[in-house]
């Protein structure tokens, strides 16, 4: 019987065995390819600037203290409109991991970081004249901008990883200096805590303040009783904050500064340019084949 014949007109159908003819004839080029894709990564990975990333583990502390030990009175401060927001009842949808983690990546932190510490030479050391202590220009727009810092900071400088499943919080430092990287880890969670407990202490000391007055104005016994309870637990609450170091961010592992680079070396980085020019080879050798057809 007659093996059937495809339509006049028809293109060939590509077999495997044509395939590999095709990739045999354009040997040579295939070989140019991955000899300069190889030799491009091993030069990048010899020449580029070698990064390091310093990581330090973090954990949220304990509440410093909350509407629990008021007993009975809470369910009567509740009765008495913006006292209970004094005790800590009916807070806001926003947790206290939740808080400190937003702060840990905040612009604010980020920002007053970088100024406390003077790091725009250090950021942008290109552009930076250490021998007369100024910018190399003095355009406006040639000079980099604290806002500029921090858009870098987030986006190549510093990560932030929520594991809920652990309860542990990682913030890693990428970075081309190791002991720097480290700095800055541990540096960014000790400004955060301080941060949160400053504010701490400064919520308590106006809700003190708030309930000696309302203390004054009211006879009543039950009102009373429900006013010093609150200015107990703030008293309380002021205390700890104050005592309490690691106030919202419980270090740990800190970060310590790497002895190896994170970066990918000369000979990864050639190995992944080899891998590359052999896929592209075949690709183009492919495209090539389908075309002809």
């Amino acid at each position: 019987m007659d093996r059937p014949t495809a339509p006049a007109g028809a293109p060939d159908e590509i077999t495997f065995r044509d395939f590999l003819e095709d990739l045999k004839r354009a040997r040579l080029a295939v070989i140019t390819l991955v000899c300069v894709f190889t030799l491009a990564g091993v030069l990048l990975g010899l020449f580029s600037t070698k990064e390091y990333e310093a990581t330090t583990v973090l954990m949220p502390a304990a509440p410093s203290g909350g509407s629990s030990g008021l007993g009975g009175l809470a369910q009567l401060a509740s009765e008495y409109g913006g006292l209970a927001s004094l005790a800590g009842i009916n807070l806001p949808g926003a947790s206290a991991r939740d808080e400190a983690l937003a702060v840990l990546q905040s612009e604010l932190l980020t920002q007053r970081y970088i100024e406390q510490n003077h790091l725009l030479p250090v950021l942008y050391a290109s552009k930076w004249d250490s021998a007369k202590g100024a910018w190399k220009s003095q355009e406006p727009k040639k000079i980099p901008t604290l806002w500029l810092a921090n858009r870098y900071f987030k986006n190549d400088i510093r990560a932030v990883v929520d594991d809920r499943k652990t309860g542990t919080i990682e913030l890693t430092i990428r970075w081309k200096n190791p002991q720097q990287a480290a700095q800055w880890a541990n540096g960014l969670v000790q400004m955060a805590n301080s941060y949160l407990r400053n504010k701490e202490i400064g919520e308590a000391e106006r809700n003190i303040e708030y309930l000696n007055g309302l203390v004054s104005k009211t006879n009543v016994v039950q009102e009373q009783q429900v006013i010093y309870a609150l200015m107990q637990q703030q008293i309380d609450k002021e205390m700890i904050a104050r005592d309490r170091e690691e106030f919202a961010l419980k270090v740990v592992d800190p970060a310590f500064p790497p002895d190896k680079p994170s970066s990918a070396g000369p000979l990864l980085r050639g190995l992944l340019g080899c891998v590359l020019a052999l896929f592209l080879g075949v690709v183009i050798v492919f495209i090539r084949r389908a075309w002809r057809a």
